[in-house]
């Protein structure tokens, strides 16, 4: 089905092609060209969003490659072993026939160089911050040992600790009032998810970290002492949702299969007491989160998710009865944003609820920085429509929480950056905004020190230390994703800070 698929789409391609090239003059062909080719998959990025430099030697060869396009620099197939060649090949990303002719793929790509800036224009409010008087920093060491690479974090609130897992596998739980930390399980494999229900108790383990169509990725459930694997591979899951959504007393797993080239977003069902069975709800790959809620008031669990990976968007999958579910995608942003984490909230008050997003994942072959970086707030109209009414940027912004921090009454973030601008703005990988006037969308934003002292990943939110407000948890992963200053990565191998405890002083 899905080389039926590609089949179609290269007739269609090249039939475009053939009708342009009878009628139009080389720069109108260029194009009609980009507008066809450029948004047969996702939302069409503007030419001026990124740099000469990252079309030409990063995004185009890339595209050329995808296009089957023969003079392409770009071999899939280097330094990769042969089971990853086989897993790209039955893929189908790679065509053997390609979809433009090299003299209209040539037209095309000197088209999108040709516009394209020298570079972009800086961020806004780079340094702008006030001082974060109302919490105070608290860095923690989890270990003695250099660098940290937590891949899962989560503040538990019934037993008021830390909950983290590892590139190791390790699930470790921390206790800020007492300063301790103790293991919980062992895995062997990196943990993206945990989650605990009834007597269960849920570890997803994503394989492979690194982009790999190879997929290898599984669940471990835990009951007592017994810890047993799902019979089921999937492809690098990232993120699972434990809940019973058509309310029979099962719960249902919803994991974001992130993927690569390929990925889904899925859900396995158990039937009865027997084993769980998986179906595919959105067969595409980036799947990054979900969150469940009635979004039309039907008194069914719905679905909204968010995926990246090129097509950029959240997704509303209503469920109708039992487990089916339409999808409806809800916003769409451009394959270059990043998208990158999304949190659901009634921001302005008025019984609906809103989405709030974040962008700034730069790991990828545009590595640069990008002033529409930073955070969106999205309203509801109150029929699922979502118009865009606030950005603030920032540079690689990854994460995103939500609450009444200062309890005014009004909505505070805060935001970490896992690529932010460490040569001019290094302490911008946290920012706090705080409220100021929630009907004109002003805010105040704030930064403390030690925000240096780790490349931050993940983040939560609790109260940490029990007494009565929100505290922010900040996670570091110190791998290098991208080029990172010598003085700050040599901070972060000296300090040693797995974690950041944002303790909220309000209280």
């Amino acid at each position: 089905m899905r080389k039926r698929t590609l089949f179609i789409r290269t007739i269609i391609f090249l039939i475009v092609g053939f009708a342009v090239s009878c009628s139009s003059p080389p720069e109108k062909k260029a194009a009609a060209l980009y507008n066809s080719q450029c948004a047969a998959c996702h939302v069409l990025p503007a030419i001026n969003d990124l740099p000469k430099h990252i079309w030409k030697n990063g995004v185009l060869p890339d595209m050329a490659a995808r296009m089957g396009i023969k003079d392409s620099t770009v071999n899939p197939f280097k330094n990769v072993s042969f089971r990853e060649q086989h897993a790209i090949l039955k893929s189908g990303i790679y065509p053997n026939r390609p979809s433009l002719t090299l003299e209209d793929w040539n037209l095309l790509k000197n088209y999108i160089i040709s516009l394209a800036p020298d570079s972009l224009p800086s961020s806004t409010n780079l340094n702008d911050y006030n001082k974060l008087n109302q919490f105070t920093s608290n860095p923690i060491k989890l270990d003695s040992t250099s660098g940290t690479f937590i891949t899962f974090l989560k503040f538990d609130k019934e037993s008021r600790s830390i909950i983290t897992g590892d590139l190791n596998g390790d699930l470790v739980n921390y206790n800020f009032i007492r300063d301790q930390a103790h293991t919980l399980m062992k895995t062997g494999n990196a943990i993206t998810a945990y989650s605990k229900k009834d007597k269960y108790t849920f570890i997803t383990n994503t394989g492979n970290l690194n982009p790999s169509e190879i997929a290898n990725g599984y669940i471990q459930i835990k009951t007592g002492d017994t810890l047993e694997q799902l019979p089921m591979v999937l492809h690098r899951p990232i993120h699972t949702v434990v809940q019973d959504l058509n309310k029979d007393g099962e719960n249902e797993l919803v994991v974001s299969e992130f993927g690569n080239f390929t990925g889904s977003l899925s859900i396995l069902e158990k039937k009865k007491g027997e084993e769980y069975q998986k179906e595919i709800l959105l067969n595409q790959p980036g799947s990054i989160r979900t969150i469940v809620k009635d979004m039309n008031a039907d008194g069914k669990d719905d679905l909204i998710t968010l995926t990246a990976q090129g097509r950029e968007n959240i997704t509303i999958l209503f469920q109708n009865d039992n487990l089916k579910f339409s999808a409806e995608s809800v916003i769409n942003f451009s394959p270059v944003y990043g998208t990158s984490w999304f949190e659901l909230i009634d921001y302005d008050g008025d019984g609906d609820d809103d989405i709030v997003t974040v962008h700034g994942d730069n790991a990828d072959k545009s590595y640069v920085h990008k002033p529409y970086h930073g955070l969106r707030i999205h309203i509801n109209d109150g029929t699922n429509h979502f118009e865009e009414k606030f950005f603030f940027p920032l540079n690689g912004a990854t994460r995103v929480v939500a609450n009444d921090f200062d309890e005014d009454g009004d909505i505070d973030f805060g935001i970490i950056a896992t690529f932010p601008d460490y040569i001019n703005s290094p302490q911008s990988s946290f920012v706090y905004l705080e409220n100021k006037n929630s009907d004109s969308f002003k805010f105040q934003p704030f930064t403390f020190p030690d925000a240096i002292l780790g490349r931050w990943l993940l983040m939560d939110q609790g109260d940490v230390d029990n007494d009565g407000d929100q505290d922010i948890i900040l996670s570091s992963f110190t791998y290098s994703f991208t080029p990172v200053p010598k003085i700050i990565s040599s901070l972060w191998k000296e300090s040693k800070v797995d974690l950041m405890v944002l303790e909220n002083k309000l209280k």
